[in-house]
């Protein structure tokens, strides 16, 4: 068992108890409350919270209960997001996390709403963090500018548009830089707020998880031409019949091999200037570790 695995086990069962204390501590319908649940709940890699835990363990901060609080907020917004992704408006999916997705689970109007009290209540988690009020301003701002029309949800503006056009590369890139990348860089800016990272600090984290964020979505479209239904718990070969813009449909699965290899190549570099301003980065160089093609 790698660090990153051993990093990820202790923290990712204490960011789920964060999570279903909170919800079930809400004062709403039992219904909505399910519905929410259901989707927080359905597991996943929680790639996002734990992101910041690791950006806060690199820069040699001891994670509190205040930490915790502000990693799971980012969560519950992201499911928010993956709630109104499998819309039949949106990407009509059936499948998240190989569970039904939440409006086959409860109806399309209920998860419409649970994805509105997702991220809703997200920022009401966020603003009531026991942080000096300069830093949860701060987190409150930059979470709504990542979520919102300058971030993820004009990446899926241009995510829905681009189906009935094509995109070149820095369209692809700029589309993908909201939809996916924007709350990846949120939670690298998260940790570096928390733990008062100096500027230079600050800056090649943020650098660090637009990278992140771009070789995800590239991975993401790659896994979908590659891949299997069972081991990603969501259907596969969707782009392609939806008519999606993706890296494998604009450079081929080999061209698209080798962008991810580029990507990574330059995170690999960013990582040692990183190490030379003080940032331990044993764990997020493991982390990049995710983007290994398995072989189907």
């Amino acid at each position: 068992m790698n660090n990153l695995t051993k990093f990820e086990n202790k923290h990712i069962p204490i960011l789920n108890e964060f999570l279903s204390k909170y919800l079930e501590s809400l004062d709403a319908n039992d219904l909505l409350k399910q519905s929410m649940e259901y989707s927080v709940e359905a597991g996943g890699k929680r790639i996002r919270p734990i992101l910041i835990l690791l950006v806060l363990d690199a820069l040699k901060k001891a994670i509190t209960a205040e930490d915790y609080q502000v990693a799971s907020s980012l969560e519950l917004l992201h499911t928010y997001s993956l709630i109104h992704d499998d819309l039949p408006e949106m990407d009509n999916d059936d499948l998240r996390r190989g569970k039904p997705t939440n409006h086959k689970k409860f109806g399309q109007a209920m998860a419409v709403l649970a994805g509105d009290g997702l991220l809703t209540t997200a920022f009401e988690w966020l603003a009531k963090v026991n942080i000096s009020a300069e830093k949860r301003v701060k987190l409150i701002s930059d979470l709504a500018f990542a979520a919102g029309p300058q971030g993820m949800v004009n990446g899926q503006v241009g995510d829905i548009l681009g189906e009935k056009t094509k995109y070149n590369l820095a369209q692809l890139q700029n589309v993908h830089r909201g939809k996916t990348g924007a709350l990846i860089r949120y939670a690298c800016i998260a940790g570096a707020t928390l733990a008062d990272a100096n500027d230079e600090q600050s800056e090649l984290l943020c650098k660090y998880g637009e990278n992140f964020g771009l070789a995800f979505q590239i991975y993401d479209d790659l896994l979908d031409v590659i891949g299997n239904e069972k081991t990603l718990g969501k259907k596969v070969h969707k782009d392609k019949s939806e008519n999606k813009n993706t890296y494998p449909g604009l450079l081929g699965v080999d061209g698209t091999k080798e962008k991810l290899n580029d990507i990574l190549n330059q995170t690999y570099q960013l990582l040692n200037e990183m190490k030379s301003k003080g940032i331990k980065v044993d764990l997020l160089t493991e982390l990049l570790d995710y983007f290994k093609i398995k072989e189907q």
